[in-house]
């Protein structure tokens, strides 16, 4: 089936939702309600969704959320919950890394322990989002190519 697409149109085809590629006998449903956003429409294909994040996915989002909440609170807190002084001082804040003199054990929160539990949440958001990736590809009987490109920016 052919499709319209241009960079910055004017025209916007709008057809009927495309559900996307045929799911295998036995694999997870996806989301089936799709929305047609207009500005999305202007530089590509205006439908958004269906939408399938599984297990894995959902997983990954919690944990990004976490680390990002992490971060983000930290960050306010060592501005005394300013939020002008956070908009100002924001490219200066940041969630400092262990003293060396701990080593390997685990530090006190306040020095070190949340840029610990911000690194863990986020690795294992990054992980997961491969395994996502991964299964998906091999559920709908796609080649593996796509995440293993992303193991290999992971790894560097």
């Amino acid at each position: 089936m052919a499709q319209y697409q241009n960079i910055f149109t004017q025209v916007q085809v709008e057809g009927p939702a495309y559900a996307g590629v045929p799911l295998r006998p036995g694999s997870s449903p996806r989301e089936t309600q799709t929305t047609f956003n207009y500005w999305l429409g202007k530089i590509g294909d205006a439908q958004v969704g269906p939408v399938y994040l599984g297990f894995t996915g959902v997983c990954s989002i919690l944990c990004g959320f976490v680390a990002i909440e992490i971060i983000g609170l930290n960050m306010s807190a060592s501005v005394d919950w300013s939020p002008i002084e956070f908009v100002h001082q924001f490219s200066w804040l940041a969630l400092e890394p262990p003293k060396p003199e701990y080593g390997l054990t685990i530090p006190p929160l306040k020095e070190g322990g949340w840029w610990l539990r911000a690194g863990f949440f986020m690795t294992v958001s990054i992980a997961l989002w491969w395994v996502r990736t991964y299964r998906r590809s091999r559920e709908l009987g796609m080649g593996t190519h796509v995440s293993w490109a992303f193991a290999s920016a992971i790894f560097l």
